[in-house]
């Protein structure tokens, strides 16, 4: 009861610092706030407690699960069963745990262990050949089901709901809805609107791109802890519709709205590039290869970030894991995660890494750590959710890039407000932890176990 309570007090900490770095903090949002966290309060209600939509919740993690064993089958017929083993068996990344520890000895983290779920890996847990590959399918399934125009209506619904109830304007509403679904794509669908958007609404869009994830890696990071959190997929879903109103929530107190947006009451029709009124299976081809190139930039950025981490961390007395897990250990405290320090100090370090070295690394050794049993059901569920998003460095080039792409005279707004973005969509990512905290108890079958 009593971590439950410090989650829920979490909320309005993290709305404090997020107040604090306002750029006014005499304005206040008050209707974005309380409506923000009113939603992801109701929201919480629906993924934890009631048990209709708990059990949609699971129900999407089989058909998530799904897709990404039909993935593991077109993997398994390139590279074979040896590489890619059929379904049950233990699969896990071998040593994945000793990344994690290596630096940090007890009493500081205790040594993880070097499975997932399981003995004896064969070859063990390639990330090349079984994560990568999901990113390829995932891309291509969602580029047929936005083809076929299923994704758009959902969108749509939930970019409304935004709108009329945080009063936002409906551009910023449109592409927090979309990220849902896409990553940095997203923005395609307000390219008209961003011309004329405001500070604040440049900033609303990059703190949702930064706090959600897209649906293209959904699988790859589902894939890491099914064998110890098998509703997972379903899970990462309801952390990205959670996270949309956190993101707003934080944005709009760091950079509160002074003026007035061209879509302020109303959403506009999501804007389609030619390319992409194609066929389905132009659409599904034409994914896969999107892609293809989306898993290169992961495998690439992976080998660059910690390839330098680690020639960083030859420098005496200089270890970021420690560095970041102690940036973060305040904010992860607030999440109600544990009090018991060796557990709170893992779940701060694997959060903290998440800064520099993505999500994947610290999703691999958050499910390490919980096959070994060195952090709690509970703050499994938390963690899993806080890291649930792209708020991490590696992404600030990507979505300046991306979207300065798309408007080029706006590049120094853009720049100007990226980090402002970075820290709302961090802190969004802790506040759906909290949610998660409030939610969640022992017992309960929101593990699908």
């Amino acid at each position: 009861m009593l971590l439950r309570l410090i989650s829920l007090l979490g909320l309005a900490g993290l709305c404090a610092i997020a107040w604090l770095g306002s750029e006014n903090r005499r304005q206040i949002p008050w209707k974005v706030v309380t409506w923000g966290i009113g939603i992801q309060l109701v929201l919480g209600v629906f993924i934890f407690l009631f048990p209709v939509t708990r059990d949609a919740v699971v129900w999407l993690s089989g058909l998530l699960n799904g897709l990404i064993d039909a993935a593991d089958a077109g993997s398994r017929f390139l590279f074979g069963p040896i590489l890619v083993p059929e379904m049950g068996t233990p699969v896990g990344p071998a040593g994945a745990g000793r990344w994690l520890s290596r630096a940090l000895t007890p009493p500081f983290v205790p040594v993880a262990g070097d499975r997932i779920g399981g003995d004896n890996l064969s070859m063990g847990y390639i990330l090349a050949f079984r994560a990568l590959p999901q990113v390829v399918f995932f891309a291509a399934i969602f580029s047929l089901l936005y083809s076929l125009n299923v994704i758009q209506p959902v969108v749509q619904f939930f970019a409304r709901f935004f709108r009329w109830a945080m009063n936002i304007s409906g551009a910023e509403a449109l592409a927090g809805a979309a990220n849902i679904f896409v990553g940095i794509e997203s923005a395609i669908a307000i390219k008209p609107f961003l011309l004329r958007m405001t500070r604040s609404e440049l900033c609303a869009v990059l703190a949702s791109c930064f706090g959600s994830i897209a649906s293209t890696v959904l699988g790859l990071y589902a894939g890491y802890l099914r064998g110890v959190f098998p509703t997972i997929s379903g899970h990462l879903m309801a952390a990205s519709v959670l996270t949309i109103p956190a993101a707003f929530v934080m944005s709009k107190l760091l950079v509160p709205e002074t003026d007035k947006p061209e879509t302020l009451g109303e959403v506009p029709a999501m804007a389609i590039e030619e390319a992409e009124q194609q066929s389905p299976m132009d659409a599904l081809i034409l994914g896969a290869l999107d892609g293809v190139k989306m898993a290169v930039g992961i495998a690439a950025a992976l080998i660059a970030i910690l390839g330098l981490l680690e020639l960083l961390q030859m420098i005496p007395f200089v270890n970021f894991d420690v560095l970041t897990g102690a940036l973060f250990l305040p904010l992860t405290f607030l999440t109600g995660v544990s009090l018991e320090w060796n557990e709170l100090w893992a779940s701060s370090v694997l959060i903290g890494q998440r800064l520099l070295k993505t999500a994947i690394p610290p999703y691999i050794g958050l499910a390490d750590l919980s096959a070994d049993g060195v952090i709690s059901d509970r703050a499994m569920v938390i963690v899993s959710y806080v890291l649930c998003g792209f708020a991490h460095i590696p992404s600030v080039g990507i979505f300046v890039g991306g979207l300065s792409g798309l408007v080029p005279s706006r590049r120094k707004d853009i720049a100007s407000v990226v980090w402002k973005a970075l820290w709302a969509g961090t802190l969004a990512t802790l506040m759906t932890g909290c949610i998660a905290g409030i939610y969640f108890y022992e017992g309960t079958a929101v593990l699908g176990r």
